[in-house]
Protein backbone atom coordinates (compact mmCIF):
# COMPACT_ATOMS: atom_id res chain seq x y z
CA UNK A 1 0.00 0.00 0.00
CA UNK A 2 1.80 3.60 -1.03
CA UNK A 3 2.01 5.81 1.57
CA UNK A 4 -0.03 8.51 1.98
CA UNK A 5 1.29 11.76 3.76
CA UNK A 6 -0.04 15.12 5.17
CA UNK A 7 1.11 18.61 6.64
CA UNK A 8 2.22 19.02 10.03
CA UNK A 9 4.56 21.45 12.03
CA UNK A 10 7.12 19.26 13.87
CA UNK A 11 10.37 20.52 16.72
CA UNK A 12 13.37 19.11 16.23
CA UNK A 13 14.80 20.63 18.70
CA UNK A 14 13.81 23.10 21.40
CA UNK A 15 13.96 26.60 21.75
CA UNK A 16 12.32 29.69 20.18
CA UNK A 17 9.39 29.97 17.93
CA UNK A 18 11.51 29.18 14.93
CA UNK A 19 11.96 26.18 15.50
CA UNK A 20 8.48 24.94 14.65
CA UNK A 21 8.70 23.82 10.76
CA UNK A 22 5.75 23.09 8.53
CA UNK A 23 7.04 19.46 6.78
CA UNK A 24 5.21 16.41 5.41
CA UNK A 25 4.81 13.78 7.66
CA UNK A 26 3.10 9.86 6.92
CA UNK A 27 -0.54 10.17 7.24
CA UNK A 28 -1.32 7.85 10.46
CA UNK A 29 -3.80 4.89 10.04
CA UNK A 30 -5.75 4.29 13.15
CA UNK A 31 -5.59 0.89 14.60
CA UNK A 32 -8.31 -0.87 17.18
CA UNK A 33 -9.86 1.54 19.31
CA UNK A 34 -8.82 3.97 17.73
CA UNK A 35 -9.89 7.66 15.02
CA UNK A 36 -8.35 9.41 12.85
CA UNK A 37 -9.38 13.04 12.82
CA UNK A 38 -9.22 15.76 10.29
CA UNK A 39 -8.06 18.39 12.45
CA UNK A 40 -10.34 21.69 11.31
CA UNK A 41 -9.09 24.11 14.63
CA UNK A 42 -6.12 23.35 16.97
CA UNK A 43 -5.99 25.73 20.06
CA UNK A 44 -2.57 27.27 20.61
CA UNK A 45 -2.34 27.25 24.41
CA UNK A 46 0.39 27.99 26.72
CA UNK A 47 1.87 24.36 27.75
CA UNK A 48 2.71 24.14 23.88
CA UNK A 49 5.37 27.17 23.80
CA UNK A 50 6.54 26.00 27.24
CA UNK A 51 7.17 22.82 25.86
CA UNK A 52 8.24 23.98 22.94
CA UNK A 53 10.60 26.34 24.77
CA UNK A 54 12.19 23.61 26.53
CA UNK A 55 11.20 25.01 30.05
CA UNK A 56 9.10 21.78 30.72
CA UNK A 57 11.37 19.14 29.86
CA UNK A 58 12.26 18.12 33.67
CA UNK A 59 8.82 17.96 34.03
CA UNK A 60 7.75 16.52 31.08
CA UNK A 61 9.91 14.78 28.74
CA UNK A 62 9.06 15.27 25.55
CA UNK A 63 11.15 12.97 22.99
CA UNK A 64 12.18 15.31 19.48
CA UNK A 65 11.48 15.23 16.84
CA UNK A 66 7.38 15.71 18.09
CA UNK A 67 4.28 17.44 16.63
CA UNK A 68 2.90 20.39 19.09
CA UNK A 69 -0.73 20.54 19.97
CA UNK A 70 -2.99 19.00 22.42
CA UNK A 71 -6.62 20.56 21.88
CA UNK A 72 -8.70 19.90 18.83
CA UNK A 73 -11.80 20.08 17.27
CA UNK A 74 -12.26 18.07 13.92
CA UNK A 75 -14.23 15.60 11.37
CA UNK A 76 -13.73 12.16 11.84
CA UNK A 77 -11.71 11.15 8.64
CA UNK A 78 -11.59 7.03 9.09
CA UNK A 79 -11.90 4.40 12.21
CA UNK A 80 -10.62 1.28 13.27
CA UNK A 81 -12.22 -1.57 14.26
CA UNK A 82 -13.76 -2.24 17.89
CA UNK A 83 -15.31 1.46 17.93
CA UNK A 84 -18.29 1.84 18.54
CA UNK A 85 -19.14 5.58 19.64
CA UNK A 86 -18.24 7.24 16.71
CA UNK A 87 -18.34 7.17 13.04
CA UNK A 88 -17.01 8.52 10.13
CA UNK A 89 -18.21 12.05 9.50
CA UNK A 90 -18.66 12.77 13.51
CA UNK A 91 -17.77 16.37 14.20
CA UNK A 92 -15.81 15.84 17.26
CA UNK A 93 -13.72 18.15 19.95
CA UNK A 94 -11.22 17.30 22.91
CA UNK A 95 -7.67 16.09 23.49
CA UNK A 96 -5.12 14.91 20.66
CA UNK A 97 -1.05 14.13 21.11
CA UNK A 98 0.09 16.40 17.74
CA UNK A 99 -2.97 18.42 17.31
CA UNK A 100 -0.47 20.82 15.11
CA UNK A 101 -0.99 18.76 11.86
CA UNK A 102 -4.27 18.16 9.67
CA UNK A 103 -4.66 14.68 10.71
CA UNK A 104 -4.44 12.93 14.17
CA UNK A 105 -4.96 9.74 15.98
CA UNK A 106 -7.29 9.88 19.09
CA UNK A 107 -7.74 6.74 21.46
CA UNK A 108 -11.48 6.04 22.09
CA UNK A 109 -10.78 3.21 23.92
CA UNK A 110 -11.08 2.70 27.39
CA UNK A 111 -9.08 4.33 29.80
CA UNK A 112 -9.15 6.75 26.44
CA UNK A 113 -13.16 7.82 26.49
CA UNK A 114 -12.97 11.35 27.87
CA UNK A 115 -10.46 12.24 25.48
CA UNK A 116 -12.91 12.89 22.94
CA UNK A 117 -16.37 14.18 22.60
CA UNK A 118 -19.38 14.81 20.06
CA UNK A 119 -20.01 17.93 19.38
CA UNK A 120 -22.63 19.53 20.40
CA UNK A 121 -25.43 20.64 18.01
CA UNK A 122 -25.52 24.38 17.28
CA UNK A 123 -22.15 24.49 18.38
CA UNK A 124 -19.01 25.48 15.99
CA UNK A 125 -16.05 23.51 16.04
CA UNK A 126 -14.40 26.91 15.95
CA UNK A 127 -16.22 26.98 19.39
CA UNK A 128 -15.52 23.82 20.82
CA UNK A 129 -11.49 24.10 19.96
CA UNK A 130 -11.76 26.45 22.76
CA UNK A 131 -12.99 24.14 25.98
CA UNK A 132 -9.72 21.89 25.95
CA UNK A 133 -6.90 23.55 28.46
CA UNK A 134 -10.15 26.33 28.38
CA UNK A 135 -13.20 26.18 29.56
CA UNK A 136 -12.53 23.32 31.15
CA UNK A 137 -9.83 24.71 33.09
CA UNK A 138 -11.77 27.44 34.18
CA UNK A 139 -14.50 24.83 35.30
CA UNK A 140 -12.39 22.79 37.26
CA UNK A 141 -10.39 25.72 39.27
CA UNK A 142 -13.72 27.25 40.23
CA UNK A 143 -15.96 24.44 40.84
CA UNK A 144 -14.00 20.68 40.92
CA UNK A 145 -10.88 22.76 43.38
CA UNK A 146 -11.85 25.79 44.08
CA UNK A 147 -15.21 24.75 45.65
CA UNK A 148 -17.21 28.37 44.60
CA UNK A 149 -21.03 28.61 44.91
CA UNK A 150 -23.81 31.12 44.74
CA UNK A 151 -23.24 33.96 46.47
CA UNK A 152 -19.57 33.56 46.88
CA UNK A 153 -16.75 36.54 45.79
CA UNK A 154 -13.97 34.83 43.49
CA UNK A 155 -11.24 37.49 42.23
CA UNK A 156 -9.93 36.12 38.52
CA UNK A 157 -6.77 36.77 37.38
CA UNK A 158 -6.18 37.72 33.86
CA UNK A 159 -10.00 37.72 33.22
CA UNK A 160 -9.73 38.14 29.68
CA UNK A 161 -7.60 35.65 28.76
CA UNK A 162 -8.20 31.95 27.34
CA UNK A 163 -8.83 30.46 30.47
CA UNK A 164 -10.41 34.05 32.56
CA UNK A 165 -12.95 34.62 30.03
CA UNK A 166 -14.51 31.05 30.42
CA UNK A 167 -14.16 31.95 34.66
CA UNK A 168 -15.76 35.04 34.53
CA UNK A 169 -18.84 34.05 32.57
CA UNK A 170 -18.74 30.25 34.54
CA UNK A 171 -18.77 32.06 37.71
CA UNK A 172 -21.38 34.55 36.96
CA UNK A 173 -23.51 31.56 36.03
CA UNK A 174 -23.15 29.70 39.38
CA UNK A 175 -24.35 32.88 40.43
CA UNK A 176 -21.15 34.05 42.28
CA UNK A 177 -19.69 37.99 42.63
CA UNK A 178 -17.16 38.11 40.03
CA UNK A 179 -14.22 40.70 40.22
CA UNK A 180 -11.50 40.34 37.14
CA UNK A 181 -8.01 41.96 36.63
CA UNK A 182 -7.35 43.21 33.26
CA UNK A 183 -5.32 45.73 30.93
CA UNK A 184 -6.98 49.36 30.10
CA UNK A 185 -7.67 47.78 26.79
CA UNK A 186 -9.88 44.87 28.24
CA UNK A 187 -12.12 46.52 30.81
CA UNK A 188 -14.90 46.61 28.47
CA UNK A 189 -14.47 43.33 27.38
CA UNK A 190 -14.39 41.76 31.08
CA UNK A 191 -17.68 43.97 32.16
CA UNK A 192 -19.27 42.51 28.80
CA UNK A 193 -18.95 38.86 30.15
CA UNK A 194 -20.38 39.65 33.72
CA UNK A 195 -17.51 40.89 35.79
CA UNK A 196 -19.50 43.05 38.46
CA UNK A 197 -15.47 45.03 39.25
CA UNK A 198 -12.83 45.23 36.70
CA UNK A 199 -9.85 46.18 38.03
CA UNK A 200 -7.19 47.45 35.87
CA UNK A 201 -4.10 45.97 36.98
CA UNK A 202 -2.11 49.00 34.91
CA UNK A 203 -3.25 51.57 36.85
CA UNK A 204 -4.85 49.88 40.30
CA UNK A 205 -3.31 47.53 42.76
CA UNK A 206 -6.51 45.27 43.59
CA UNK A 207 -5.15 44.59 47.22
CA UNK A 208 -5.88 48.24 47.92
CA UNK A 209 -9.39 47.69 46.29
CA UNK A 210 -10.15 44.11 47.32
CA UNK A 211 -10.87 42.61 50.36
CA UNK A 212 -12.78 39.51 51.88
CA UNK A 213 -12.80 37.19 48.76
CA UNK A 214 -14.06 33.23 48.72
CA UNK A 215 -12.19 32.37 46.13
CA UNK A 216 -8.78 33.07 43.74
CA UNK A 217 -8.35 32.34 40.64
CA UNK A 218 -4.48 32.76 39.62
CA UNK A 219 -4.04 32.66 36.18
CA UNK A 220 -0.26 35.19 36.52
CA UNK A 221 1.50 33.62 39.52
CA UNK A 222 4.39 35.48 40.34
CA UNK A 223 4.13 38.92 42.22
CA UNK A 224 0.42 38.59 41.71
CA UNK A 225 0.09 35.36 43.67
CA UNK A 226 1.95 36.84 45.83
CA UNK A 227 -0.37 39.89 46.10
CA UNK A 228 -2.99 37.66 46.44
CA UNK A 229 -3.20 36.44 49.52
CA UNK A 230 -3.89 39.14 51.52
CA UNK A 231 -7.64 40.04 50.06
CA UNK A 232 -8.43 36.27 51.14
CA UNK A 233 -11.33 36.20 53.84
CA UNK A 234 -10.13 33.65 56.58
CA UNK A 235 -11.14 29.87 55.55
CA UNK A 236 -10.73 31.49 51.77
CA UNK A 237 -9.33 29.26 48.69
CA UNK A 238 -6.50 30.20 46.45
CA UNK A 239 -6.41 27.92 43.08
CA UNK A 240 -3.70 28.53 40.59
CA UNK A 241 -3.18 26.97 37.08
CA UNK A 242 0.29 28.54 36.31
CA UNK A 243 2.79 27.80 39.82
CA UNK A 244 2.43 26.10 43.10
CA UNK A 245 1.14 28.73 45.80
CA UNK A 246 3.09 28.61 48.90
CA UNK A 247 1.78 26.38 52.09
CA UNK A 248 3.79 28.58 54.27
CA UNK A 249 1.40 31.71 53.46
CA UNK A 250 -1.64 29.36 52.60
CA UNK A 251 -0.99 28.54 56.66
CA UNK A 252 -0.28 32.12 57.54
CA UNK A 253 -3.09 33.95 56.20
CA UNK A 254 -5.41 30.65 57.49
CA UNK A 255 -6.94 29.61 53.92
CA UNK A 256 -6.01 26.64 51.26
CA UNK A 257 -4.00 26.86 48.53
CA UNK A 258 -3.71 24.78 45.66
CA UNK A 259 -2.33 24.19 41.94
CA UNK A 260 -4.69 23.20 39.94
CA UNK A 261 -4.24 18.76 38.97
CA UNK A 262 -7.95 17.66 38.89
CA UNK A 263 -8.66 16.31 35.19
CA UNK A 264 -11.97 17.51 33.87
CA UNK A 265 -14.70 14.64 33.53
CA UNK A 266 -16.70 14.06 30.71
CA UNK A 267 -19.54 15.04 32.34
CA UNK A 268 -17.81 18.71 32.88
CA UNK A 269 -16.60 18.83 29.09
CA UNK A 270 -20.10 18.39 28.40
CA UNK A 271 -21.50 20.40 30.42
CA UNK A 272 -19.44 23.00 29.30
CA UNK A 273 -19.94 22.25 25.69
CA UNK A 274 -24.02 22.78 26.23
CA UNK A 275 -23.99 26.31 27.86
CA UNK A 276 -21.73 27.62 24.72
CA UNK A 277 -24.19 25.84 22.34
CA UNK A 278 -27.21 27.08 24.50
CA UNK A 279 -25.63 30.70 24.14
CA UNK A 280 -25.19 30.34 28.44
CA UNK A 281 -21.74 31.70 28.03
CA UNK A 282 -19.66 32.09 25.18
CA UNK A 283 -16.55 31.38 23.42
CA UNK A 284 -14.15 34.56 22.04
CA UNK A 285 -11.35 33.48 19.59
CA UNK A 286 -8.51 36.11 19.27
CA UNK A 287 -7.16 35.16 16.24
CA UNK A 288 -7.04 32.43 13.71
CA UNK A 289 -3.84 30.94 12.00
CA UNK A 290 -3.08 28.96 9.20
CA UNK A 291 -0.91 25.96 9.90
CA UNK A 292 2.21 27.54 8.12
CA UNK A 293 1.55 30.84 10.22
CA UNK A 294 2.09 28.49 14.12
CA UNK A 295 5.55 30.69 14.69
CA UNK A 296 3.50 33.47 14.71
CA UNK A 297 0.79 32.36 16.69
CA UNK A 298 3.54 30.93 19.42
CA UNK A 299 4.47 34.67 19.15
CA UNK A 300 1.26 36.44 20.23
CA UNK A 301 0.49 33.16 22.94
CA UNK A 302 3.76 33.97 24.60
CA UNK A 303 3.05 37.86 24.72
CA UNK A 304 0.53 37.14 27.21
CA UNK A 305 -2.24 39.58 26.15
CA UNK A 306 -4.64 38.19 23.90
CA UNK A 307 -8.37 38.51 24.36
CA UNK A 308 -9.31 34.89 23.99
CA UNK A 309 -8.23 31.71 22.51
CA UNK A 310 -5.82 31.56 19.98
CA UNK A 311 -6.36 28.80 17.24
CA UNK A 312 -4.39 27.02 14.07
CA UNK A 313 -6.89 26.29 11.06
CA UNK A 314 -4.76 22.96 9.41
CA UNK A 315 -7.69 21.95 7.56
CA UNK A 316 -10.57 24.90 6.01
CA UNK A 317 -13.40 23.98 5.49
Amino acid sequence: MSKTYMKAIRVHEFGNPGVLTLEDVERPEPQSGEVLVQVVYSAVIPLDWKIRSGMTKDIFPQPLPYIPGAVFSGIIESVGDNVTEFKVGDFVFGKMNGSYSEFGIVPVSEPYLNGMLHVPENLSLEEAATIGAGAESAWKALFTEGNLESGQTVLIHAAAGGVGQFAVQLAKWKGARVIGTASSTNLDYVKSLGADQVIDYTTTPFEEVTKDVDLVVDLVGGNTQDRSWSVLKPGGRLVSLVQPPSQKKAHTFEVTAKLSSAFPTYEDNKAVAQLIADGTIRAEIDKIYPLSKAEEAHIQSEGRHSRGRILLNPNPI
